[in-house]
């Protein structure tokens, strides 16, 4: 306030005791009798005029080089001057003076501050109809709501989920993004809006909630704390159908799934499939979001970190986060399941030990790929317990893994030690063959037949609910910058990954602390 004051020559400055020291007695009692100079104000001027009674001679003198006041240039100008500066300082330099205060009512101001902070490409223009200006849209909607917007978690017990809340327009629209349908792993995220906010008239911002298939209608945001909000609906009859809980169950089908109950024919997908739909139809009402961040990029990095599809066996595709941290690289679940919940780590892949898959020929022969596989996670348990580190030789010691009676659970890691750089080589520029032995399952046949390298890794197998976790050993293959595999030697699995190919805003993590922070909290709502 008092570097505003300074700089516009109505505070504590010289240029405002000379400005004083001009004016005459009659000058300045009419200057002090306007009505509309408001109290902090004449808090300012009172501070200013015992300044310049106290000081005024000094300032005074023919050598001093003359100066200018913002407040001597035109109008036209402080609206552009103004209008450069973010919107959250505006308010505090409306209370420097009226005439500040008089210009920052401009609509142009507030029109440049909603497209360069918010990027509303909307034209505002159309706003004068209703009656409602672009300071009223950036004070009550955007500016309001700011903490909203960005990538968010449901609280959706095991399964999740993926929000982005972006400014649409003149609306705050919360999109859930949902993979593509089980098995095409390489379509297209789809989407649907779950909440919208927008100013309908000058008072406040409407919330309305887009869950169901009858419109919109009334809801409720509420900011719980720092990186955490919640939804609420308040005409929940919105969501129901007319032929009942069946209806809503076959609609639900078709969206998540793309089929009907009668084009499942394993019956444990039948049973996951309608135990998810019971479960999540409890949170149509309520929910609330977790921020999450996009994992940060540094230029050795094997592939651009990011968000992945990848196929789960009976469970369908899931949303996956890869990110480094030095020597390793870990998947985690922003979407899950019973076996493995949402923000569990599903791979980690240790940089340090490439493993050289054998000849086309030999491939085929599980037994081989085995063979390999074991020799280096055999190694690295040796390597761990020379180093003492806990916590990994901790995991490789629940190997030797019992045969699962349960369909292909699902995979998950523990977290891995963060190092200094990554040691991954650079990619190789021709690929080498690439085929799964026979035996294993993989949902999508149409993976990549060369490959760019391979590393050593672990994921965490589970039974129902999560009981009894243990890391097996496994294959990451890297395709190219889009697309990653793994291969579960216990299961005799395959998960194909494919790059989320979205552009997330207010999606960047602050800080590299701030993102293992965010893994660290999401992973301990689980665990």
């Amino acid at each position: 306030m008092a570097v505003c004051a300074r700089l516009c020559g109505v505070g504590p400055s010289r240029g405002c005791r000379r400005r004083q020291q001009r004016r005459g007695p009659a000058e300045t009692a009419a200057a002090d009798s306007e009505p509309d100079t408001d109290p902090e104000e004449e808090r300012i001027e009172a501070g200013s005029a015992a300044l310049s009674g106290a000081g005024g001679d000094r300032s005074a003198g023919p050598s001093s080089p003359p100066r200018c006041s913002l407040l001597e240039l035109p109008p036209e100008l402080l609206v552009e001057i103004f209008a450069s500066l973010p919107g959250t300082d505006l308010p505090s330099l409306a209370q420097v003076c009226t005439k500040f205060r008089r210009i920052l009512h401009t609509d142009t101001i507030w029109r440049r501050r909603c497209r360069e902070e918010y990027g509303v490409c909307e034209n505002l223009r159309k706003l004068e109809i209703t009656g409602v200006s672009c300071r009223d849209v950036y004070a009550k909607l955007l500016h309001r709501y700011r903490h909203i917007l960005g990538l968010w978690q449901p609280d959706i017990g095991p399964y999740g989920g993926l929000l982005n809340v972006v400014v649409d327009g003149l609306f705050i629209i919360g999109w859930m993004y949902l993979p593509p349908h089980d098995p095409h792993v390489d379509d297209p995220m789809r989407f649907k809006p779950l909440f919208r906010i927008h100013l309908m008239e000058r008072k406040s911002a409407t919330v309305e909630c887009m869950y169901g298939h009858r419109g919109p209608h009334n809801g409720h945001v509420q900011i719980v704390k720092k990186d955490e909000f919640s939804t609420k609906c308040n005409q929940t009859d919105h969501h129901r159908m007319s032929g009942g809980r069946q209806e809503e169950f076959r609609t639900w089908l078709r969206e998540e799934w793309g089929r009907t109950l009668e084009d499942i024919f394993h019956e444990h997908m039948q049973e996951l499939i309608l135990m998810k739909f019971i479960y999540t139809s409890q949170y149509d009402n309520c929910l609330t979001y977790r921020r999450i961040y996009l994992p940060p990029s540094r230029p050795d990095d094997l592939i651009r970190p990011g968000l992945f599809k990848g196929t789960y066996g009976s469970h369908g595709l899931e949303i996956v986060m890869l990110s480094f941290h030095g020597k390793h690289a870990r998947g985690t679940k922003i979407t899950g399941d019973p076996n493995i919940p949402a923000g569990q780590q599903t791979v980690e892949i240790d940089l340090r030990h490439r493993i050289q898959l054998p000849d086309a020929e030999s491939l085929h022969d599980f037994n081989e790929l085995s063979r390999v596989v074991l020799e280096v996670h055999e190694q690295v348990r040796k390597e761990q317990e020379q180093e003492g580190g806990p916590e990994d030789a901790e995991g490789l010691g629940q190997q030797s893994p019992q045969p699962r009676e349960e369909p292909p659970a699902e995979l998950a890691q523990a977290p891995g030690d963060g190092g200094a750089a990554a040691v991954a080589e650079p990619p190789a520029q021709s690929g080498q063959p690439f085929v799964l032995p026979v035996g294993v399952s993989s949902r999508n046949e149409d993976y990549p037949r060369t490959c760019r390298m391979c590393f050593y890794g672990t994921g965490l197998i589970a039974g129902h609910g999560f009981t009894s976790p243990e890391r097996t050993p496994g294959v990451f293959v890297l395709f190219d910058e889009d697309r990653f595999g793994f291969i579960w030697l216990e299961l005799k699995s395959f998960s194909l990954y494919s790059r989320v190919q979205a552009a997330f805003r207010n999606a960047d993590a602050p800080s590299p602390q701030a993102f293992e922070e965010m893994l660290k909290n999401i992973q301990s709502l689980t665990s």
